[in-house]
């Protein structure tokens, strides 16, 4: 299915097909609650099918996803998994594909496997055409193929498909170590077209020119009214075209910069969002002003300094014409031409160094600023307001001097473009005089080569103005770049194993652990195993190593030495969409995210619905809580969570740790915040949860051990006692 066809075909079908899946509107009618709830399960079917035919599609091409690690795959997470997802998941997984309407008949071997989807939106494979029908394969019966008749197929068919061919030189995400240059690849035929069409629009460009001077010298002269107004119609139908080429050009380079920013905001928020913790050398600021730049880089891509620059091998196209209308009077264009360029680049490397700094400036002062806003309550409480400011301000003077320097080179480039293309146009007009009085050229040959040389000097002065803008967004490329090459996990670039499920057994081999820049390590040659089902207690002192080794067993931070593993498996090659699920992490510090309650809780996983949330949440004790406010769960929060009391933010933040029932819970401190009272409520529930899953708590306090049958006391990144809670507690006394 070419590009074309599917842009077309894709709007009408994909609707009916999305519309088997659910909406975003809320329910109103209460009546109809029973019959809803049957339909969803249907629904959850449904997408249980098409997330089925899309892992098939993958394993069959050695990518070995879970159900839950293709629902990460997507761009954007919607309430449900729908065919603009799979094409999405698919896509990013180095597939070309695409989704749209195909029949029968048009469906060939070439196309296949594909998804189809029946009458009643549920998705099916098709393998292969055969001479007898099409052969299917339906994730209901495990994928058992059949074979069905053309006839019998167009009656169970809507004729709506998802295809995907898979790319040979892409590996899995090897296309982020090409994170610019491939985004704008995939938008090359948009960029000929831009430039067939900057061809066309500058062709047509002469005509005004040259009417004009046939005007001067044959109409005028002649009174030849017929001519006059055949000539009118012409470069009217000239101009018309003239204007219809330059929208769509415009129209191809805002669609080509749509499609890139798209892949290359994906791709930087993915490195964000992959980047080892340990491993975090910027500020959270600075690092959110590198990502800004990504804003000046994708501007100048998509401005109109970008047609300026395509229009520069046009300029010698009009001296030509200018020559063949006007003879010598080429020559003072083809000397101006060198003079803007010559003036340009003299002052770039003025320019490129004030980029630096103004990048650096910007990176600080807005490092001090997110640092400020983060810690607004401790800036306030300690009085610490006139440091932070002395830091702003002396961050802001410096970028605003940078800043005038810069503007003040930029506008002398820009000045000095548009003063030699007025000084051009007078030259030519001096001259002009001299030839016309020998003979040499006509009044309408001289008009017609002012306006020429205009339209050749013009892209000049924006080139100017281009080559200033580039400098920004050099060093924009340079910062991003630098960003996107750093060394996140090295497994990142390989497909990992695919594990949906982990009973919890956790063994450390050989572990030590050193935070960069430290000298000496944290946690020093650790041998450990904790059984399926054990629950274990870390207690010491206070910077023993007990908060580094949960993350350690979650997966947060990567040994320095030796290795962590879970089910025998070594954490680094688990799928991290797998770890997630299976590993419920609380950390001991406590952030909240501005949106409604329930989005705090669900943090994007739509596929869990409100009765199981509210279950998650009374295990928790947000419920608690939440019950007698009158928003309920859709009680909005602030930022971090401003306005609950710690105890509060707690009970979120383990409701989120127990979103995805699973068999391995790591807490650090859960309960230190919560009152008495609160603190057994929640033990309680969370004792009869637990069961046969693993636990590893981080605790001070004694009243979590009666969550644990066993207690390690560690010291200086060892294990200095294995014990169990009886034990500590009557050694203690």
């Amino acid at each position: 299915m070419s590009e074309a066809e599917n842009d077309t075909k894709t709007d009408s079908g994909l609707s009916d097909v999305i519309q088997q899946f659910p909406s975003d509107a809320p329910q109103e009618d209460s009546a109809k609650s029973s019959e809803e709830s049957h339909e969803h399960t249907f629904e959850r079917e449904r997408e249980h099918k098409l997330l089925l035919c899309v892992q098939r599609i993958l394993r069959d091409n050695g990518f070995n996803y879970s159900e839950a690690a293709i629902r990460d795959l997507p761009d954007l997470s919607q309430e449900m998994f729908n065919p603009r997802d799979a094409v999405s998941a698919l896509s990013n997984s180095g597939f070309v594909a695409s989704c749209g309407e195909l029949k029968p008949s048009e469906i060939t071997d070439g196309h296949c496997p594909l998804i189809g989807f029946s009458k009643e939106g549920d998705a099916f494979l098709i393998l292969a055409v055969t001479p007898d029908g099409l052969r299917v394969a339906d994730p209901a019966s495990g994928f058992k193929e059949r074979t069905v008749n053309k006839k019998a197929f167009s009656g169970e068919f809507n004729n709506f498909v998802v295809l995907a061919l898979r790319k040979p030189e892409v590996k899995g995400n090897s296309e982020k170590s090409n994170w610019f240059w491939g985004s704008l690849r995939q938008s090359k035929w948009l960029y000929a077209q831009v430039l067939i069409a900057a061809a066309l629009s500058n062709f047509l460009g002469l005509s005004t020119s040259l009417f004009i001077m046939v005007v001067y010298d044959r109409v005028v002269p002649n009174e030849a009214i017929e001519s006059l107004i055949a000539l009118t119609i012409g470069i009217l139908i000239a101009l018309g075209f003239d204007f219809v080429i330059k929208s769509l050009r415009g129209n191809f380079i805002d669609r080509a910069g749509k499609r890139a920013d798209s892949r290359m905001s994906r791709l930087i928020f993915d490195k964000l969002l992959a980047m080892r913790l340990d491993q975090r050398k910027e500020q959270s600021g600075a690092l959110a002003s590198v990502v800004r730049e990504f804003e000046t880089l994708r501007d100048f891509f998509t401005s109109a300094t970008l047609v300026a620059v395509v229009d520069l091998p046009f300029i010698f196209l009009f001296i030509w014409v200018i020559s063949i209308i006007a003879g010598p009077l080429a020559l003072v264009p083809l000397i101006a031409v060198p003079l803007v360029i010559i003036t340009g680049l003299v002052i770039q490397p003025f320019l490129a160094r004030l980029a630096s700094g103004s990048m650096d400036t910007s990176m600080s002062k807005q490092a001090i600023l997110v640092e400020t806003l983060n810690g607004l309550e401790t800036v306030q409480a300690t009085g610490s307001g006139r440091l932070m400011r002395k830091r702003f301000e002396e961050a802001a003077a410096s970028q605003s001097e940078i800043g005038l320097k810069s503007r003040i080179l930029t506008q002398f480039a820009v000045n000095s473009a548009a003063s030699i293309q007025q000084l051009a146009q007078i030259m030519i007009i001096f001259f002009g005089v001299f030839l016309i009085s020998e003979g040499t050229i006509t009044m309408g040959a001289m008009i017609a080569a002012v306006i020429l040389s205009g339209r050749a000097l013009g892209p000049l002065g924006q080139l100017a103005s281009a080559m200033s803008r580039a400098n920004n967004a050099r060093q924009s490329f340079r910062s991003l770049n630098r960003l996107m090459n750093e060394d996140t996990d090295a497994e990142e670039l390989q497909q990992r194993l695919s594990r949906p499920r982990l009973s919890g057994d956790i063994e450390f081999k050989n572990v030590s652990y050193t935070f960069p820049g430290a000298k000496s390590p944290i946690i020093r040659n650790l041998s450990l195993k904790i059984p399926a089902g054990q629950k274990v207690a870390l207690v010491g002192r206070m910077g023993s190593g007990k908060s580094t080794l949960a993350r350690l067993a979650s997966g947060l931070l990567q040994p320095t030495e030796g290795s962590v593993l879970i089910d025998g498996v070594d954490l680094r090659q688990i799928d991290k969409s797998d770890l997630r699920r299976n590993v419920g992490v609380m950390l001991q510090e406590t952030w909240l995210f501005s949106g409604t309650l329930r989005e705090n809780i669900q943090m994007g996983y739509y596929e869990y619905e409100d009765h199981y949330i509210l279950d998650v949440a009374k295990i928790a004790g947000v419920d608690d809580f939440v019950a007698s406010h009158p928003s309920g769960y859709d009680l909005v929060l602030r930022e971090r969570g401003e306005g609950l009391s710690g105890g509060q933010r707690q009970s979120i933040n383990l409701a989120r740790a127990l979103l995805h029932s699973p068999n391995l819970l790591v807490l650090d401190e859960p309960t230190s915040s919560m009152d008495t009272a609160t603190e057994k409520s929640v033990l309680d529930r969370l004792k009869s949860w637990l069961e046969n899953r693993t636990l590893l708590v981080v605790t001070h306090r004694n009243t979590l051990l009666r969550l644990a049958d066993r207690v390690l006391v560690m010291d200086q990144g060892n294990v200095m006692a294995d014990t169990t809670p009886e034990r500590l507690q009557a050694a203690n006394k």
